[in-house]
């Protein structure tokens, strides 16, 4: 039961032919079973999750649940604000004071019904694409446990593809929801900038479904897109058909492959094959591909790195010494030289947000969607805090994600393949600014010709 999807479970709570109750225990049981080695979750609270599925199901019994998810598990991300719970955004320095009230993404999947089993872990202050934290023990990688799932939403990824049930919240500012599902072979969903109203909002900055598939990927999208005022930067409530993913017409569209992120670590022949295969895939259903040449610079990402450190370090200087020594020790390497930077250097670094946005809209506006990698290599291992483990090079394995957080556009990790020594590919696809169903549609089609994939691990 631990493995059913949201898609499925909907139907049969409705019907009586299961209880929220016994799904719940299910997940319980998966997740005490692979904790000790995946390292996933915080705040794991199996009593108060029993006593929410056993309200779940009253009402269900009743035939008056809240929402086509009520009584389906769910387990947010540390760093999204939930009543009554700390949020230690997985680092050791952070003093831990409850929160008085839900965000808004936890309040949509309370109103929703579901049901919270755990929170999922994440790296210090979600500035690292693994699961190594100052606070909790390294996450991992259920495919192998040995390398990592990838972060910043790390444990969402690992409890995502280790079935600790099917619906998880991540959050995204340069691919900390895709890079993880490429990692984990799940499904993880950046949506459009303002799409899901987040508190505390910022330049970039995103939360999104990661799931074992795009169906409930969309289920959690048509509840996570309701409007909240804590969120003056979010989208304007738009009547969106979150449940019509089959609508779509895959002959003529126009499709680009990027294969080349114009910065970064060089594409490792694995994932470009698979990439250009599923590229065939779309050609061959009636799709127009072209190539797309690289718009993102160098000077473009040393610049975004640039502000990224000086944010750090402030945010690091404002601690007491003895706090910031708890810190990871790579966080505090990759931003020690913004102490050396000027006014020039942030404001330029600043700057090349909007470039990057600019450079991004145009490349992409001839197209209907962009194919690429999601990232350029495959899982590392798990103690490394970046595929170099050098703060040198932290941000050179992001280059196809990032650009889709600075122009806004809607982007999604799908499963795509496999790496000979069996380690998950995903396969990334942007569609325009507030096209995010559109994009969920092409997953959807992308999940129906694709080939087959091996089971889920750890079963």
């Amino acid at each position: 039961m631990h493995a059913l999807t949201a898609a499925e479970l909907g139907p049969l709570y409705r019907s009586g032919e299961l209880s929220p109750v016994e799904v719940v225990r299910a997940v319980i049981a998966q997740v005490e079973r692979l904790e000790p080695r995946l390292h996933a979750t915080w705040a794991f609270a199996p009593e108060a999750a029993l006593a929410a599925a056993a309200a779940s199901e009253a009402r269900h019994r009743r035939g008056a649940p809240l929402s086509a998810l009520d009584g389906v598990p769910v387990m947010p991300k540390e760093n999204i604000g939930t009543r009554g719970l700390p949020k230690p955004l997985g680092c050791a320095a952070v003093d831990c004071v409850p929160e008085p009230e839900h965000s808004p993404p936890a309040a949509r999947l309370d109103e929703a019904g579901c049901v919270f089993v755990a929170r999922t872990t994440m790296p210090d202050y979600g500035m690292l694409s693994s699961g190594l934290s100052s606070l909790h023990a390294a996450a991992r990688n259920p495919w192998n446990p040995e390398r990592t799932p990838g972060g910043s939403s790390a444990g969402a990824g690992a409890a995502a593809a280790a079935g600790y049930g099917p619906l998880h919240l991540g959050t995204d500012i340069g691919g900390s929801i895709r890079l993880p599902a490429g990692w984990c072979g799940v499904v993880g969903f950046k949506p459009s900038l303002g799409r899901i109203p987040i508190d505390p909002p910022y330049a970039g900055r995103c939360a999104g479904p990661m799931t074992r598939c795009v169906a409930d990927a969309a289920l959690m999208m048509a509840v996570l897109a309701r409007p909240d005022w804590r969120d003056a930067s979010s989208l304007p409530p738009q009547d969106i058909a979150w449940d019509r993913l089959d609508d779509i017409e895959l002959r003529g569209l126009r499709l680009a492959l990027l294969l080349d992120a114009g910065w970064g670590l060089p594409l490792d022949p694995e994932h470009a094959a698979v990439v250009c295969a599923a590229a065939r895939v779309f050609e061959a259903a009636g799709c127009i591909v072209e190539p797309l040449a690289p718009f993102t610079t160098p000077a473009m990402a040393a610049g975004i790195d640039r502000f990224w450190r000086m944010r750090s370090w402030l945010d690091l200087q404002a601690l007491a010494p003895e706090r910031r020594e708890r810190v990871l020790p790579f966080i505090r390497d990759w931003a020690a030289p913004a102490a050396g930077y000027g006014a020039a250097d942030v404001f330029h670094g600043h700057a090349q947000m909007a470039a990057l946005r600019d450079a991004a809209v145009a490349a992409c506006r001839r197209f209907d969607f962009v194919l690429s990698p999601v990232a350029p290599v495959p899982a590392f291992p798990a103690l490394y805090a970046s595929p170099t483990n050098d703060p040198a090079s932290a941000m050179a394995h992001i280059g196809f994600t990032l650009p889709f957080n600075m122009s806004e556009q809607p982007a999604i990790s799908v499963p795509a393949g496999m790496t000979a020594d069996g380690l998950p590919i995903g396969l990334q696809i942007a569609g325009a600014r507030h096209d995010d169903l559109g994009v969920l549609r092409l997953a959807r089609a992308w999940e129906r010709l694709r080939p087959p994939l091996p089971p889920w691990p750890m079963t």
